[in-house]
Order: structure tokens, then sequence, then C-alpha cells
């Protein structure tokens, strides 16, 4: 076969391999502009974490939630203080993250996010440190923050849907459909309305901006965990632990989701006829650091009693929707909230829901 090739033919295919190798140096340098090539952990410098939070509140409703909102929040953070690899990064990787995974409900979207940008800047013993105190930071949190709040009161967000001051509640689980329905119940308010949509969109601010404040930190030498696991930890790992049968590898409560199964036993049935359903008063009443609710039921009905603060907060679940039959019970509440730290002295209210029956009654915690 004849091998050689014209002078014209030469020249042309000398021309597109020159054109290529061209595209290729190009393409090489733009990687590495672009950091695609940077060494792991990417760089990292002190951030305004008030500017973090109002970005990622405004990033959530962009449409894109908020696994995506808090990631940006922190890394259109980074990209105006270092620039590249940052600007090159898309923060619609983390679109993924919402509704806890595309609506299936597990971690909340704006951790997943957050830690995103925390595993991005820090070595893995690092990274499980940090992202450890976020997390339990988010399950005994009040969200959104009166920082949140204050922000949409004074109109500092750049989205105004609801600028109203939302209910606060600290749910005790890293997950999102625990998250949300413990909000929605403590609220009153159902998950597809707009003041729901805000309550995660200040979340997600809330979450950046403590990612933020602990990166700071962290690279300032100064970060310190405030996290305490809740002993209710403890009496899970009672079942799930590796020397049981259910063995999991969690650090999670299982109280929040399971509340019935493991607080069944606290509720005591006193016995005796009930005709009305009632909410008694608690006794001793003011009362440190415990005190006993009583509620009578004149037909077998679902219970739902609950502890809340002076501003409407959900503190405590007592009694999550377990089926009592007629009769009057008590239950112990111990002054302590969902996630098992005891709570400051002042008023609190208990309420019972049990069917269309509603009742409150005023509760004094002494020092």
């Amino acid at each position: 076969m004849n091998e050689s090739i014209t002078r014209k033919e030469f020249l042309r295919n000398s021309t597109k391999y020159a054109t290529g190798a061209a595209l290729g140096v190009t393409v090489l340098h733009s990687l590495s502009k672009a950091g695609t090539l940077a060494v792991w952990p990417w760089p990292y410098q002190t951030l305004d974490t008030e500017k973090v939070r109002i970005l990622a509140h405004d990033s959530y409703w962009s449409g894109k939630g908020c696994s995506y909102g808090a990631f940006h929040g922190v890394i259109q953070a980074l990209r105006d203080v270092i620039g590249e690899p940052y600007s090159s990064l898309p923060s619609e990787l983390m679109i993924y993250g919402h509704g806890g995974t595309v609506g299936w409900g597990t971690l909340c979207g704006a951790l997943n996010g957050a830690a995103g940008v925390i595993s991005l800047v820090c070595q893995k013993t690092r990274s499980d440190v940090l992202v450890h105190e976020l997390l339990g930071w988010y399950c005994q949190t009040q969200l959104p923050t009166d920082t949140s709040n204050q922000y949409a009161s004074e109109g500092k967000f750049t989205v105004h849907n609801y600028d109203g001051s939302l209910v606060q509640n600290s749910c005790g689980s890293v997950l999102c459909h625990a998250s949300v329905t413990e909000w929605c119940k403590a609220s009153g308010i159902v998950a597809s309305a707009t003041e729901r949509k805000e309550r995660c969109a200040r979340l997600t601010g809330d979450v950046a901006a403590y990612a933020a404040k602990i990166l700071n930190d962290e690279f300032a030498g100064t970060f310190t965990g405030t996290y305490t696991p809740p002993e209710s930890i403890a009496m899970c790992s009672s079942c799930h632990s590796s020397g049981s049968m259910n063995t999991v590898a969690a650090k999670m409560d299982c109280t929040p989701c399971h509340v019935t199964a493991h607080q069944a036993s606290s509720v005591e049935l006193l016995g005796g006829a009930a005709v009305s359903y009632e909410l008694l008063q608690n006794f001793p009443n003011p009362f440190n650091p415990s005190t006993t609710i009583r509620f009578s039921l004149p037909s077998p009905e679902a219970v739902r009693l609950s502890v809340f603060d002076i501003h409407g907060r959900l503190i405590r679940t007592l009694v999550e929707g377990q089926e009592f039959d007629k009769g009057t019970y008590q239950v112990p509440w111990d002054g302590r909230d969902n996630g098992n730290a005891r709570v400051a002295s002042g008023t609190y209210f208990s309420r019972m829901e049990a069917g269309e029956h509603r009742a409150v009654r005023k509760m004094i915690l002494t020092k």
C-alpha cells in the first residue's frame, strides 16, 4: 500500500493536528484555571456569616431548593473572596438534595449542602468533626433562628414571599420529613403553604451561616464543639448497637420518629370513668424539675400531648398520636425538650389533641 501523501494533504492534516494541539493546551489551561486540577482540600478564607445567611435564604427561592441554597450561599461567598477554583464550580451539583434528596425526606437538604462545603475545604478527620457538630446543632436549635425571623421582619432578605415572624421549634432529628412534620404540627401550618416554604428558606440560611461560623472558627484555630448527645441516644443504642440483633451505625435520636414506642410506658392508666375530654391542671404547679399531666377520654381516641413555650414553640412531644381506651391517664414531664436538654424556668403550656377536642393548660417551671 502506498503510504505517501500529497503536499496538499500534508498541509491540511498538519493544520488539523496543530488546531487540535492548540485546543488541548487551551482545555488544559482552562481546567487548571478552573481549579479542576487543584489539590483537595480547597482553600478557605474567613467569611461574613450574615452575608452567607442572606445568600442561602434567597437562593432557596431560586427554585433549586434547600441543598442548593445552603451550598450556594457559602460557595458564592468563597467566590467573592477567593475566586477560582470556586468561580467555575457549579452550585447546581447539589440540586438533588432538595426535600431530603429529591423529595425522599431523608437528610435535610440544607445540611446536605452545607456538609458538602465543609468536606470540600477540610481533610476527612476534621470534616467529620465539623459535620457532626453541624448536625447536632440542627437537632437542638430552635429553627428558624431569632436572627432569621428578625431579618425577615426588617426586610434584609431580598426575596419577600413572607416576611412575618414564624414559629420556632427544635425537632431533634436531621431527617427532612421529621423536621418539616414537627414544625407543621407546632405551627398548625400545612406543608404546602408559603409560610412552610419560607420556614425552610430561613432554616437554609441558618444552616449555611452556622456552617460558615464553624469553618471560620476551625481555620482560626478556635473551634470548640458545643453539641452534647442527649441521654435518649444511649437508650436507643441499647437496641441499635453492634452488640444487638438490630445493628445500625447511627448517632440519631430515635424518639422524634418513634416517640410512641419509646415513651408509651411512661403513660399510666389511672382508671375510673371519664365522661368528657379533659386536660387537667398539672401537679405540682409551679414545679421544679418535673411535673405530672393528666388527661381524660370518654371514648377510645388517638392522643397527642405536647409542651410549648410562651412564644408558641414546640418544646416537647410527650404523646405522639398514640391510641388510648376511655379512661384517665397521667404522664410525667421532666422539664426537658425534644433534644433532652433542660429548659429554662418560665411559663409553658401543655396542649392535648384528641379527635376534634383541643385543650391547653398553663404551667410554671421555677428556678
